[in-house]
């Protein structure tokens, strides 16, 4: 109680005692137990226009890792699960993270003990906006600010316009967290299951998106592959908090997206253009899209892999003005070559060069190859 008459002394009498702690006691119950007491009368005496009782806002932008203690005003974007861990002392700490933003920038909040319960009995959740106070330092991945006991972290209804830095896709390397990325859907596979060591079954999705400096594969994972069935190509969407990673199979780098992930689509323009590559110009190993007319067709068979399963492949040629190249339809691609006729133009997109027979490149389109028939 000490701490609200401190606060109260500084407002120098435009509101009676009385009504400045029924006001900070309205505002407690109002945040539903967000707020302290000593918070609660700073964000009353805030509303009545005195702001002597805490240091100015920061913005984002303007932090560094020797801002020490600062606060800012931000919105919520995305909210990660509570974490608890065994201190040295023997006690069990609480630890959850958050993503911030205001107009500047975002940032990465860490949450400690009571703090951190509040993202644990669903107090904290995405759009809302708060007053933030807390220190600010070095963390795993870059600088954030944290929130212990003793910080402020207060629900405001002060509009926030928020904007999270996106990294352009030609930019995006392998091993890189705290991703995020706008781009406009380009083709949306299948949700496939698996089984995981353990014995759990698992879902998996994949979509490609595209920006105006590239396009990427990103991955979706679990209860994210069910975002895949409310997309449609051509959709813009935005990913906050992804992580990159090098595919195994190809040496690709992949985005990520998991548990901590956001994925939703926006109503901005995202401009995406393919690449396409000269026929004459196709090395073996490599990907390339390639576009021109149907100049032969093969036949389509069916073959038993060495796992007993039945696939399909037909092959087709396709031309451009710099020359003729074989392609291998795999899968339910195979079963195009039975509608198309010589001349028709077509799109193959992302399909993986080789050398076939007597040496000659060649065209791989499997599952991860989008046909485009014009």
């Amino acid at each position: 109680m000490d701490e609200v008459i401190e606060i109260y002394n500084k407002l120098g009498g435009i509101i009676s005692q009385e009504d400045f702690q029924k006001k900070v006691d309205e505002k407690v119950d109002q945040m539903s137990g967000l707020c302290d007491m000593r918070t609660a009368a700073m964000l009353v005496a805030h509303d009545l226009g005195v702001n002597e009782t805490d240091s100015p806002s920061q913005k984002i932008a303007d932090i560094t890792p020797e801002s020490g203690n600062v606060r800012i005003i931000a919105k919520v974007m995305s909210v990660f699960p509570a974490k608890e861990f065994n201190r040295n002392d023997g006690t069990v700490g609480r630890v959850a993270n958050l993503i911030v933003a205001d107009e500047t920038g975002s940032i990465r909040l860490t949450l400690w003990d009571d703090k951190a319960d509040l993202v644990k009995t669903g107090d904290i959740e995405i759009g809302q906006s708060f007053q933030i106070s807390g220190y600010v330092k070095e963390g795993y991945s870059g600088v954030e600010v944290n929130i212990g006991n003793n910080g402020i972290l207060c629900e405001t209804d002060e509009k926030i316009e928020a904007s999270v830095a996106s990294t352009k896709i030609e930019d995006v390397k392998n091993g890189m967290g705290d991703l995020n990325l706008k781009g406009m859907v380009l083709d949306i596979s299948d949700v496939r299951t698996f089984n995981r060591k353990d014995g759990t079954e698992g879902r998996v999705s994949n979509i490609t998106i595209g920006d105006d400096t590239g396009k990427i594969r990103v991955t979706l994972w679990d209860e994210k592959t069910e975002l895949a069935s409310e997309l449609k190509t051509n959709d813009a969407v935005e990913i906050i908090n992804a992580y990159a990673r090098e595919n195994n199979f190809n040496q690709q780098v992949e985005v990520q997206v998991g548990s901590r992930t956001i994925l939703k689509k926006i109503d901005e323009e995202v401009s995406y253009s393919e690449n396409f590559t000269s026929i004459s110009d196709i090395i073996p190993g490599e990907s390339y899209s390639v576009k021109g007319s149907v100049s032969g067709l093969g036949e389509l068979r069916e073959f038993t892999r060495d796992d007993g399963t039945v696939n399909m492949v037909s092959n087709i040629y396709v031309s451009d003005d710099s020359g003729r190249i074989r392609i291998a339809l795999w899968g339910d691609h195979a079963l195009l070559v039975d509608e198309l006729d010589i001349d028709t133009q077509i799109e193959i997109i992302d399909a993986f060069s080789k050398s076939g027979f007597n040496d000659e490149i060649e065209l791989s389109a499997g599952n991860r190859t989008r046909v485009v028939v014009l």
